[in-house]
């Protein structure tokens, strides 16, 4: 059994009986019945397969043994939820009283929802017979009593249907006559339209010759004003340019007694540049001079706000984070001042103070601007070092490396680098070389080598005390588009895991060097300094992240590095005599960076979520211990090699050497541009005073057109007076064909209002036709539907007594 409670389509008194129904290949069989006819009425539906298709249930149906229905398919027929119903299906019962149903599926079950067996009644229509006579052989027919009233009850309505067509016929003959007669009048009507609609064209074409007329006189008026105004324009025009003629001729007079003067004072001006040549050798010592204050003004700046700077940047709350619905624990009101406040529990709050506070608000470009400083110090030959730390998932990465379209502090600070270098480029030349490593359990792996080699690379410290890394790859780059390749294969080599805490979380230190070598191209002095650029793993505990294997060794690793990383700080801080930078790979790597000879910022990362209050605290009072640490003045890293003070000195001799030669020969250049502007000056003045000649010609020339052109004027005038005289004449004439055109409108008029009234009249009996006609329609159609109506009805009793 199924059962539905979907609403059946046109169910009836009782929907119930469709919303279940029996599935399957069974039989019923009814006993005790007694013998005679019955008839069963069986229900169908589809409830089972309402979204079809076809062919997907049909079957067949026995009664008796005897098929009544074949290959039944219910959803092609009615669709679902719609009620079949097969009624009044005769069936005998013999003398054993037994009725058998049998359902046979030819694809699918077969499905019924309701059986009603009832038994027939007996009717004895007994009939009369009657007889015919036949008209050929008189010989009498028995024909049944149905079919004598058909025949009898036809020829009576035969006759009746012939008296109202031929009544039809002549109604339809007296409408055609009123019709006829209407459209003639109709076609009247039409001339008298088109008389009427002549006559008005002809009015109109003789208003449109008088507005033309009018339009031409006007035309007329206008020209002779405006070129009345044209000739007054053009004499005015002439007389000033007359006076800028003149005026010309006196400033170039003027002109040329000047250049005559100033030929004597060349030779003061060729002393003023041997001047001004000697004034900018003594600025470009002064400008040397100046620069070497601002790096010491900026370095005394960076070391008064501490070598060790701490900034802090809190990320926003993520989806997972709003959807659990953890609150904010971290308060931003006095972060421009770099204060922190971090609810502990409760009402308690605990505050930290740091040397720059970063919100969620803040992007990529406001955390940059407060670290670039750092990047004219490592042109200037300090070493620096800028590392994030922080728990896993706080965006350590994202603040170091960015994205492609949301660069972060590694990509900034290069570009930032050869920004500066580009601007001292007159001064100063670099190199600029970068290297990516990874300390990962523990082992330095390069990130730029192309294959991995079984040897490892340890920390050696050189004979100047510098710390480096033997056979690291060193890539130069010259370019902002190598940076961004060089940092992506960095950053794609690099250790990622997922963790509980962050799909991809960083398993690995990465530390990126940019190495810059500079030279001072006017004092010959070298530098050799390094950058470090530091994204630390990610500090996490082993119970939160529920790591095994492999993982939980990368975790205790990051971990032990981390605490080393706290050692020294804490030692550095208590201004111990030991230092333990070996105690981890980390740590002896960022020997220099740590030890005092650079200057190093930190980027504390933290997590505004409840639900990493532990962590964030922690980390926060990681940095405070940092901050805290005074490292001392950072000392420059000079090249102090004796072969290249030589060189330096060489160069220094060449460039000072071509350096007056270029000002001998700039001086030079000076001297024969000024000879060959006096020569020019004598070559202008000559030409100014032929231009002053044609110009005293011009000016005879145009006195000559002007006494002409007052001539055409008094021509002129005398021809508009006569066109005034044509103007006046015209305006008679008008006036004349207005009033001829109004009489002749009057007389037409009143002629087209005799014909209008006649129009109506006859509209007025052809309406009163119409009327009658309409009358005579109501009439004949009004009997005709009577008696369409009538033989409608008996044909329909007719059938009912034939059935």
């Amino acid at each position: 059994m199924f059962k539905t409670e979907d609403d059946i389509t046109d169910a009836g008194d009782y929907p119930s009986i469709y919303q279940s129904a029996r599935c399957g290949n069974f039989c019923y069989e009814f006993k005790d019945l007694l013998p005679g006819d019955y008839f069963v009425d069986l229900h169908f539906v589809e409830i089972i397969c309402t979204n079809g298709p076809k062919g997907m249930r049909v079957f067949n149906v026995f009664m008796q043994e005897e098929k009544v229905l074949s290959e039944l398919d219910i959803y092609s027929i009615v669709g679902a939820n719609k009620p079949l119903q097969l009624v009044d299906a005769r069936v005998s019962v013999g003398e054993n009283g037994t009725l058998v149903l049998r359902f046979e599926g030819v694809c699918g079950s077969p499905v019924v929802s309701g059986i009603c067996i009832r038994r027939a009644s007996k009717l004895a229509l007994k009939t009369k017979a009657e007889y015919v006579v036949c008209n050929n052989c008189a010989a009498e027919i028995e024909v049944p009593q149905i079919k004598l009233l058909k025949s009898k009850a036809a020829s009576r309505y035969e006759k009746k249907i012939q008296d109202l067509t031929h009544q039809c016929q002549l109604k339809t003959n007296e409408c055609y006559e009123a019709w006829m007669s209407l459209t003639a009048a109709n076609e009247q009507l039409d001339k008298i339209r088109m008389e009427l609609g002549d006559k008005l064209c002809q009015v109109h074409s003789l208003d449109q010759a008088m507005e033309k007329q009018t339009e031409k006189l006007k035309d007329v008026s206008d020209k002779y004003e405006r070129d009345q105004r044209t000739w007054v324009a053009a004499i005015d025009n002439l007389d000033k340019k007359i006076k800028i003629m003149k005026r010309e001729q006196t400033q170039l007079s003027f002109e040329a007694h000047e250049c005559a003067d100033s030929v004597p004072e060349l030779n003061k001006m060729v002393f003023a540049v041997q001047g001004l040549v000697s004034q900018c050798e003594d600025l470009k010592l002064k400008y040397s001079e100046e620069q070497a204050k601002r790096k010491k003004l900026h370095n005394q700046i960076q070391e008064a706000k501490g070598n060790i700077r701490v900034f802090c940047r809190c990320r926003p709350l993520s989806k997972e984070e709003i959807s659990a619905r953890y609150s904010t624990v971290v308060d931003f009101d006095a972060a421009k001042d770099g204060d922190l406040g971090v609810l502990t529990g409760g009402s308690t709050k605990k505050h930290f103070k740091f040397d720059r506070v970063f919100t969620p608000k803040d992007d990529q470009v406001d955390v940059f601007v407060d670290a670039s400083p750092m990047v004219v110090s490592v042109l200037d030959g300090y070493n620096v070092c800028i590392f994030a730390y922080g728990q896993t998932g706080t965006g350590k990465t994202f603040t170091m490396e960015g994205t492609e379209h949301n660069r972060g502090v590694n990509y900034r600070t290069v570009e930032e680098l050869f920004k500066v270098a580009n601007e001292r480029s007159e001064t100063f030349s670099y190199s600029i070389s970068v290297s990516v490593l990874e300390v990962y359990n523990e082992q330095i792996r390069d990130l730029l080598a192309t294959s991995q080699t079984s040897k490892k690379l340890e920390v050696k410290q050189a004979s100047e005390g510098v710390h480096h890394v033997p056979g690291v790859v060193e890539a130069k780059v010259e370019n902002l588009k190598q940076v961004w390749d060089v940092l992506q294969a960095g950053s794609n080599s690099r250790a990622v895991g997922s963790n509980n805490v962050n799909e991809h979380s960083s398993r690995s230190h990465c530390m990126l060097c940019i190495m810059v070598k500079s030279k001072n191209l006017i004092t010959g002095e070298c530098t050799n300094s390094k950058l470090w650029l530091v994204d630390l793993a990610g500090s996490e505990r082993l119970a939160k992240t529920d790591v095994q294997g492999e993982r939980l060794k990368e975790a205790q690793n990051i971990n032990r590095s981390l605490s080393a990383l706290g050692d020294v700080i804490s030692a550095l801080a208590n201004k111990s005599s030991h230092i333990p930078y070996r105690n981890s790979k980390l740590t002896h790597i960022l020997q220099d960076s740590l030890g005092g000879d650079s200057k190093t910022l930190m980027f504390v990362q933290i997590s505004p979520s409840e639900n990493d209050l532990g962590e964030t605290l922690s980390s926060l009072n990681f940095a405070t211990r940092v901050r805290g640490v005074e490292l001392g003045p950072a000392k420059k890293q000079i090249d102090t090699g004796e072969l290249q003070k030589m060189k330096t000195m060489l160069d220094k001799a060449r460039q000072e050497s071509r350096l007056k030669d270029e000002a001998l020969r700039k001086l030079e250049e000076n001297l024969q541009n000024l000879e060959s502007k006096a020569r020019s000056k004598d070559q202008v003045c000559k030409n100014q005073q032929d231009k002053v000649k044609d110009l005293e010609g011009q000016l005879g020339s145009n006195i000559e057109l002007h006494n002409q052109m007052e001539k055409q004027l008094w021509q002129t005038m005398e021809k508009l007076k006569g066109k005034e005289e044509a103007y006046v004449r015209l305006q008679n004439k008008v006036k004349e064909l207005e009033n001829k055109i109004r009489e002749r409108e009057h007389s037409e008029s009143m002629a087209l209002q005799q014909k209008v009234k006649e129009l109506e009249n006859k509209l007025k009996e052809r309406d009163q036709h119409q009327s009658e006609c309409l009358f005579l329609q109501q009439k004949v159609i009004a009997p005709l539907a009577w008696f369409y109506y009538v033989i409608t009805s008996m044909l329909q009793k007719l059938n009912f007594v034939l059935l």
